[in-house]
This record gives structure tokens, sequence and C-alpha cells, in this order.
């Protein structure tokens, strides 16, 4: 084992400079377990590893392979992007136990918020991770950004900023480092960074007023971490994005905002860097200009990319093109942090026994979540929003099952899948060791899942009683999303409605399809962010023309009017929101 957390050598180390420029490196790898070559760069001084979903398989095995890397190097970095909701890591086949920052904002508790960071941590701490490459303090101000939406606590600027402050202080009491993203803010973007350099011509004040603030308040609640994005914000540099921005990254965050943190930078081989700088020339920039982490690892995840960035980093300070002071003080800010998370561990361990010994001692009893009161015939879950004052959310503790999406495939033979819900072919299990609602206890995600809905039901709606066919209107997936998620809640509902079935249909004919498909069966539809997808609303203008009884579930953002028998904002596609969905669709 070596450890270099104080900066010392060990006999197998390579030399000083060699060694910090493999320490400011946060490489990803392919498989389950840690490769020979991983393993080889922790002793040589490598002191990040970033973790995909790809790399896990279940807790268990996800503890066991980051024991396997502290047995290299026992202060190591294990870095994740687990934000929750829409975009998750640990929960990668079955969907996540906790709603995203979107249905957060949209409960607008920050004690709920913060005990939902505080439970995630916890679980992430379980398993060796300790630093999170979230939350996401964007303000969503463009409504058809495509790859923030849901990940943003919301459109208005205070509530992102308090949201955020909440969030990191949640996630950092359980031991886990945060890291706020995505500086100085992506949220008034048209243009996925993954593909193309995005770029904000909002003016200096604007900024000051609305993409800055949420920064300031994570700062302020002491943020371990901040990643940068790769967007060009003429207003603040005309030249270089902010990844590569040494105005924006030391003159603004260190400077004027007086942080002091490690900054990481967003994943380097997306497209607004890899295609107009290199990875190689853009670790360089952005080490330069004040980043001291290079996250690379989404897609590029191999040997020869650590080689190729840490001999680019080296060549460049031989050249004289990156101050080696630099470069050894970025390695020393991952070092800091590498103590800083020893030091919160233990501490939350501490504060984790202590709670389990009182709890123990006062009988070990869980609360139960807030249960259905039925009043006047319509069900009122406190939290819930009904936009015609019949409430329409509840708490049902649905056990067992799988969560997903679907499970058996046939060819519907009309433009979609047609599936059987239920099975996604993982078990029972929701990835994360922990059950919703066995017992009578119910995860903090649920309750919140089950706050964060938005109903709205016409007069003459009455809850489902008879197995649904699920209609699921299915855009093309963002990267930071991915396609490997399920989504929806046609696996939920198998659970409550014993004999649903579900189809998943694009494109100009998926309404036509989706009314062949559903026959008689009462018919459910679930969008995704459908004001951004013309063609998601003329297939919901169809199955309302022909079937106005339908239910519409948005799990995106809920920009368009509500429409349907009954309308329900999730206000993310998590999968605690599309079981907290499929309770109010069956009236439990």
């Amino acid at each position: 084992m070596t450890t270099f957390a104080s900066g010392t050598t060990a006999s197998n180390s390579k030399d000083g400079l060699t060694r910090d420029a493999l320490t400011v490196l946060q490489p990803g790898f392919t498989g389950t377990t840690a490769p020979d070559w991983l393993l080889r760069r922790l002793g040589e001084g490598l002191a990040s590893v970033g973790l995909f979903g790809r790399n896990i398989a279940s807790p268990d095995q996800l503890a066991a392979l980051t024991a396997q890397l502290r047995v290299e190097r026992d202060d190591v970095l294990v870095a994740i992007d687990e934000e929750g909701g829409d975009v998750t890591r640990l929960e990668v086949r079955t969907g996540s136990s906790f709603p995203g920052n979107h249905a957060l904002g949209a409960v607008d508790d920050v004690s709920l918020t913060e005990d939902v960071a505080r439970e995630l941590g916890r679980r992430l701490a379980a398993c060796g991770v300790n630093l999170n490459w979230a939350p996401s303090a964007d303000v969503n101000s463009n409504p058809s950004n495509p790859v923030i939406g849901v990940r943003s606590f919301g459109a208005d600027t205070d509530l992102v900023a308090r949201h955020t402050a909440a969030y990191v202080t949640g996630l950092q009491a359980a031991g886990v480092a945060a890291c706020t993203k995505h500086f100085p803010g992506h949220g008034d973007t048209a243009v996925d960074s993954h593909h193309a350099l995005p770029r904000i011509d909002a003016d200096l004040s604007v900024l000051q007023s609305r993409e800055l603030v949420p920064f300031r308040a994570a700062i302020a609640a002491g943020s371990r971490a901040v990643m940068s994005a790769h967007i060009l914000v003429p207003a603040l540099d005309p030249d270089r994005p902010a990844t590569l921005s040494r105005r924006i990254l030391t003159g603004l965050l260190r400077e004027e905002l007086g942080y002091d943190g490690l900054i990481v930078t967003d994943g380097m081989e997306m497209q607004a860097i890899s295609a107009t700088y290199g990875i190689e020339r853009g670790s360089v920039l952005a080490i330069a200009a004040g980043a001291d982490a290079i996250c690379v690892g989404g897609g590029l995840a191999d040997d020869d990319t650590v080689r190729r960035l840490r001999d680019a980093l080296v060549s460049a300070v031989r050249a004289g093109e990156l101050p080696e002071e630099r470069l050894a003080d970025a390695a020393n800010r991952v070092r800091a942090l590498a103590e800083w998370t020893a030091a919160a561990s233990a501490v939350s361990r501490t504060a984790t026994a202590a709670s389990a010994s009182a709890a123990g001692t006062a009988g070990g009893t869980t609360a139960a979540a807030p249960r259905a009161v039925v009043t006047g015939g319509s069900a009122t879950a406190p939290g819930a929003h009904d936009t015609n004052g019949l409430n329409g959310s509840n708490a049902s503790n649905a056990t067992g099952g799988s969560n997903g999406t679907g499970g058996s495939n046939a060819s519907n033979g009309s433009g979609g899948s047609l599936r059987t819900a239920g099975s996604n072919g993982t078990g029972d299990s929701n990835g994360t060791g922990d059950s919703n609602g066995t017992g009578g206890a119910v995860d903090v995600g649920l309750i919140a899942a089950r706050r964060a809905l938005t109903v709205t039901r016409s007069a003459s709606y009455t809850p489902l009683t008879g197995a649904p066919f699920v209609a699921a209107l299915t855009p093309v997936a963002n990267i930071a999303v991915g396609d490997e998620t399920p989504w929806g809640v046609a696996a939920e509902l198998a659970r409550l409605l014993p004999g649903t079935e579900t189809g998943s249909f694009t494109g100009e004919d998926a309404g036509s399809s989706a009314l062949a498909a559903a026959g008689e069966r009462p018919l459910v539809a679930v969008v995704r962010d459908e004001h951004r997808h013309p063609w998601m609303a003329a297939a919901l203008d169809t199955l309302l023309t022909s079937r106005p009884d339908t239910v519409v579930v948005e799990m995106g953002v809920p920009q368009s009017a509500p429409r349907g028998a009954l309308h329900i904002a999730t206000h993310g596609a998590a999968r605690v929101c599309g079981q907290a969905a499929a309770e109010v669709i069956a009236g439990e």
C-alpha cells in the first residue's frame, strides 16, 4: 500500500512532477473490479478514480471495489456522478430511490432536500464513495435546455440557491464531499456540451444576479469542490470556455467569489473540449486556468488516456507552458480534499453510530410516510399539489416487485415495442440495499417524490381499477442521463394493477401506434419534456382526441399546460417518482 496524503513519496513512486501530474487526474475504467493498470497508477501517484454505471452491479460489489482501490492507496478519492433522480449510477439498472433536484425544488422544503442529500450521502459512504459530482446549481432559465432540465432545482434563482446550499450541507454531513456544478452556470443553454460548445450571451448583470447566486450559496455552505462548465460566456471571457478560462476559474471563482476548494473540470472528452482543443491541450489549459482536477473517463477509460494526459502535463511544465507551481498547487488541493474526506467520514461514522444507539434505546421505531386522508371522496397526502383543489397524491407503501419499465419484449407491429410491465430482470432489489416500504418504514426519497407531485384532474375522473396500457412517448435520452436507466410508471402500476402492459413509441406515428396497441384498455400516456418535442405533443393530441379519458404523466419539466382526465407532473423520472404517480393513478 502507498499513501501520499501528505505529499510524501514511496520507494516505487516516480519523480515529483510526474506524481503531481497523475495526482490531478480523475480517470474512469471499465469493469466491476479495478484493472491492474489502475492499481499500478495508484501506486505511482494517481489520487482519484471516477466511477460510472458500468462499474456498479450492487452495493456489496461497489464496496468491494472501493476496498480494492484502498488496498493500494488508502486515501484515494473515489468520485461518482450520483445526482439522484434521472442521473443515477448507484441504481443505473433500476432507477433511483431518490427524486432529483427538480422534484425537491417543487416541494421547496430545504429540510427535506438536506435529508435526501444526507441519506444519499450515507449510501455512497457505505459503499466507499467519498466525492460526489453533485449537486447541479444551474438555474434552468431556458426551458428548452436539452441537458439540464430536471437536474436543476428550478428556474427561480433564490430557490435554486437555498436548495443548493441545503444539498451541500446534507451530503457533506454524511462525509461525502460535494462538487457543485456547472460553474458559472449551464442553465441558459440550448446546446448540450456533450455534443458541442454552448454559448451564453447574458450580460454581466444578469450573470451576477442569476447564474452566480447559487454558487455563492454553495461556497457559503462549504462545498468542498466545484465543477466547471464547458460553456462560452462572452461577458466573462469572449475567447475561451469556462473550463479553460483563467478569467473565470481564477479571476471570478477564486478571487472574486473567494472560493478556496477543489476545482474539477467536467468530462474532458465531451465534444465542447475534445473537438475544439483536444483532451491533452485542453487539460493543460484547464490546469493553467486554475482547475485542480481533470475529470475524464466517461468515454475514454483506459491506461493510454491516463498516460497521454500525464505526459501532456509534464511536457507542458518542461516547455514553460504550465508553471510547475500551478501544477503542484493543484495536486496539493487534491490531497487536501482527500484529508478532509478521511476526517469527515470518521465524524459521520461516529454520529451514525450514536444515532443508531439512541434509536435502539428508544425502541428502534421508524415513522411511516404520511398516509392518505380520505375527505369527501378524495385522497389527500400532506405536501402534494392538486391544482383543482381535489388533492390526489397519497402514501401507499408498495412492497416487493422489481423496479423498471418492462420485462419481456414482443413487437406490437405498430411503431413501438410492447411489453408486459413488471420485472426488469434485476429481482426485487432497488440497487441500494434499502427497501421502499417494508414493515411500515418508508425511505425519505419516496416521501419526497410523493410530496413533489402536482395533480390536475377532471371532475369525472375516477382511479383505475383495471390493468391499463401504458404508452411511453420516449425521447432520446441525453448522455448525462443515459439510456440504460428505466423510467416511467408501468412497472410500478403493474404491482398495483396486475396485467398492466406497456409500449414505447417515438416519431410522427407515435400517437396512432399507441392507440392501436392500447385497444379498449384504459390508457396512460407518459411523456418527458413534452414542450421540447413537437412529435410528442402531436402524439398526445392524437391520443386525447380519440381517448379523452387518457391519464397523462409528465416526467420532465412540466412546461406544457396540464391536459387529460388526470394529469400528474412528477418533476422527474426517478423510479420513486413513477411509484408515487402510480399510487395516484390506482387510487392507493
